[in-house]
């Protein structure tokens, strides 16, 4: 059956000021949070974070909540939703603290929109840590006028009136009212000032925690209804694919589409014109064919005649360039940590352990590539597509059609999968400007797995270079860490060489071991293709690398690994982010967000505990261990692996213990560190992608191989930490990746004796 999608639905809500918080609705309520006047929006990053992010201190999302006649609930969802269940989790905690009745709760998707609703990137995993408690506080509010509202009508105290359920209870004599039937009368209400706000015990959450409710969109996405970017349908609807340049800042010497325009099917060609680097998430320069349908437009774009200039990066080789990382690591680079005396130590050290570790670039593949629809008519843009920043794509959108943002409308569908590649919108924006080629009818552009795979946003290549000094006893006395790999910084200023705070602060700098000579630095290296946010980004070589390195030093001290791990890291304490040159902090207050060494022990002993650390292997079986933390979230792996003597690896069961403080949706907790665990086992088996003269060299899943099924764990078990939910939350999208591949090559190295230092393994245990 074909979707068919006419519009997005909206919320309609009345005019907000600061003074007046509410607005009435056709048939009921509308509740919204300020944000802040445009004076203190733009103290906002001073105030909340590098984001301009409440840290669930801030009431300052505009976040919708409505209340039909009929006591549907409809709340507004303004990220997006990618299999992560924010769609689920967002809501439940509104619904949670108004005691709304969870089957009359209806999801509404935010269209872009930073003024209304603040934020919107779904990406850094910090839409429940920073959205927690302005949700519950939203909630808490819509609960209180209600209360007051049914007050109003029986006459009595609103102290002696409850909200259970979707209904409104006066305790002293059983009477009821259903939100329904008193929500115009809470909309003429004032919101609760901070000081009254009566947020609800944890004791007495009934969703928040439980992990008990559905998938909101779960049904229509195992049935086929649900609505995907890929899924748009309009009437009149064109459709188109873009031939783009295939090295990184080339352009088109010319080309000739007279054999393209006698497919049948295709309507028109049309040229995109490239931005000069860097280029930020804007089109790479390219010939789109516009057809009646897909197969016309793939058919057109094979028998266009292009003339390519590779440009700068034309020449980019991926062995060539390893070859200039590696030169880089050898040699001193930019210091940005020192403590101690490092060359001393060295010197004196009774064994020095040395390493140096290779991940190539990788790619987000997800399963449903890029696509976006646009219309433009009557002087304004519509699109709809799968956007993890739908706010940056109006923007975008709206100066490359020279418009205004407000005639611009970005309405979200679900992604299929996103992992960062959705935050870019140069797929929308090429779908903008061929809109506006055929004269109001809508366009889809759509993107093969080999456009995909030819044309991402990349997650860097590095190389590790680290090096520790033992004492006698085989006690780490020195350290050292050359991280050498281009910035994603690249996207926007022209010619960066070293990684940026952001990139530094996820596991670099911020290594929390208890060494004292202790240096890190970071070598130049220049970037020839676009290099974007992967999940877990630069937290996944920085990890790989240093989780690696402590097996090694246990190996060459002669201690378990588990135990040195441990010794590494030190007595439970907190540090903070600012004494040891994090100056990102993951875009939180240092005063805040420490680290805290003893939860980062807590999950390394729980999941030794859980997987049954140190019990006899046999032949070709062994156990590896990784902690890391990132995104203010703290998790450890313990891989089994089996190698048989022809090298074929199967790996039995991974144990994952994961503290993210308190947790909303246990279920959803638990599926992220079952697909992290997944993703960063096919990162380090077969995630590859290379570069020859300007081009990728891997066109679709037979090259560049996600997790097969045959090679997937056979049993992942997830141990979860509970934290307290008065104290600040972590995310969990993105930090379960990056303990996973040292986890992985420490268990290989268990098993087999040999050491994994070069990623992906692919066939290296047959060597």
């Amino acid at each position: 059956m074909e979707n068919t999608l006419q519009a997005t639905p909206r919320l309609q809500v009345g005019k907000l000021s600061r003074r007046s918080l509410l607005g009435g609705a056709a048939g009921g309520f509308v509740l919204a949070l300020g944000w802040p006047e445009p004076a203190e929006a733009q103290d906002a990053p001073k105030k909340f974070g590098a984001y301009g992010m409440p840290n669930g201190v801030v009431e300052n999302p505009l976040v919708f909540v409505s209340i039909a006649d009929d006591g549907i609930v409809t709340i507004t969802c303004h990220r997006a939703e990618m299999g992560q269940g924010v769609r689920t989790g967002v809501p439940m905690i509104v619904a949670d603290e108004m005691e709304a009745d969870w089957s009359k709760v209806r999801v509404a998707q935010a269209p872009g929109d930073e003024v209304r609703y603040g934020n919107q990137d779904t990406d850094g995993s910090r839409t429940t840590r920073h959205f927690f408690m302005p949700m519950r506080r939203c909630g808490a509010s819509a609960r209180q006028m209600l209360e007051s509202a049914a007050a109003a009508r029986w006459g009595v105290p609103a102290a002696e009136v409850s909200a259970r359920n979707g209904q409104l209870l006066h305790r002293p004599t059983g009477r009821t009212l259903d939100f329904g039937a008193v929500a115009r009368d809470a909309a003429a209400l004032p919101v609760p000032a901070g000081a009254d706000l009566r947020l609800k015990k944890p004791a007495e959450f009934r969703y928040i925690g439980k992990g008990t409710l559905p998938i909101i969109d779960g049904f229509d996405m195992t049935t086929g209804r649900a609505i995907y970017g890929i899924d748009v349908v309009m009437p009149d609807m064109l459709y188109a694919v873009v031939a783009r340049s295939p090295a990184y800042g080339g352009t088109l010497r010319g080309f000739d589409a007279a054999e393209a325009m006698k497919v049948p099917g295709v309507v028109k060609v049309v040229e995109i014109k490239g931005s000069p680097v860097p280029a930020a998430y804007q089109p790479l320069p390219g010939v789109a064919v516009i057809a009646t349908n897909t197969w016309a437009a793939m058919n057109g774009r094979k028998a266009l005649k292009l003339d390519w200039d590779g440009g700068p990066n034309g020449s980019y080789s991926s062995d060539s360039y390893r070859a200039e990382m590696e030169a880089a690591a050898a040699k001193p680079g930019k210091v940005i940590r020192n403590a101690g005396d490092f060359d001393a130590a060295m010197k004196s050290a009774a064994k020095v352990v040395k390493a140096q570790y290779y991940m190539p670039h990788l790619t987000q593949a997800p399963m449903e590539p890029p696509t976006a629809t646009a219309r433009i008519k009557d002087g304004r843009c519509e699109l709809w597509g799968p956007f993890q920043s739908p706010q940056a794509v109006r923007t975008d959108v709206a100066k490359r059609l020279d418009m205004t943002p407000d005639k611009v409308t970005v309405n979200v569908t679900l992604l299929g999968g996103g992992f960062g590649r959705k935050s870019k919108g140069d797929y929308a924006t090429e779908a903008a400007l061929l809109a506006r080629e055929t004269g109001g009818k809508p366009v889809k552009v759509v993107w093969t797995r080999e456009d995909d795979l030819h044309h991402s946003f990349y997650h860097t290549v590095s190389v590790e270079h680290l090096e520790a000094g033992l004492d006698a006893k085989g006690k780490p006395v020195a350290w050292l860490h050359r991280s050498v790999g281009p910035t994603l910084m690249a996207l926007f200023v022209a010619d960066p060489k070293t990684e940026s705070p952001i990139e530094l602060g996820m596991g670099l700098t911020n290594v929390p071991f208890a060494i004292p000579n202790l240096r890190v630095e970071n070598p130049e290296a220049a970037a020839h293709t676009r290099v974007g946010w992967y999940r877990a980004v630069s937290n996944i070589p920085h990890a790989f690398a240093i989780q690696s390195f402590v097996d090694e030093m246990a190996h060459a001290a002669k201690r378990d690994p588990k135990d040195f791990l441990l010794e590494l890291l030190g007595p439970p304490r907190r540090i903070d982010p600012r004494d040891i040159n994090d100056t990102w902090n993951h875009g939180e207050d240092p005063a805040v967000y420490q680290v805290d060494i003893g939860r980062l022990r807590r999950v390394t002993t729980t999941a030794a505990k859980e997987a049954n650390w140190g019990r006899p292997m046999g032949k070709g079986r062994g156990l590896g261990i990784a902690a890391h933390y990132s995104f203010t979230t703290y998790v450890a792996a313990v891989v089994e692996v089996a190698v048989d003597g022809k090298g074929e690896l199967t790996i039995p069961r991974v144990d994952i213990a994961i503290d993210c403080g308190a947790i909303v949706n246990p279920e959803r907790v638990r599926s992220q560190m079952e697909g992290a665990c997944a993703m960063g086992i096919g990162n380090a088996l077969s995630g590859e992608i290379s570069f020859k003269d300007g081009r990728v060299q891997q066109d679709n899943f037979h090259q560049f191989e996600v997790l097969r099924m045959n090679a997937a764990p056979k049993v992942i078990m997830v141990h979860l930490i509970p934290g307290d939910y008065d104290a600040p939350l972590g995310g969990a999208g993105e930090p379960g990746v990056p303990p996973i591949a040292p986890a992985l090559a420490n268990a290989i190295f268990a098993a087999t004796g040999k050491r994994i230092r070069n990623l992906p393994i692919k066939d290296q245990l047959r060597a």
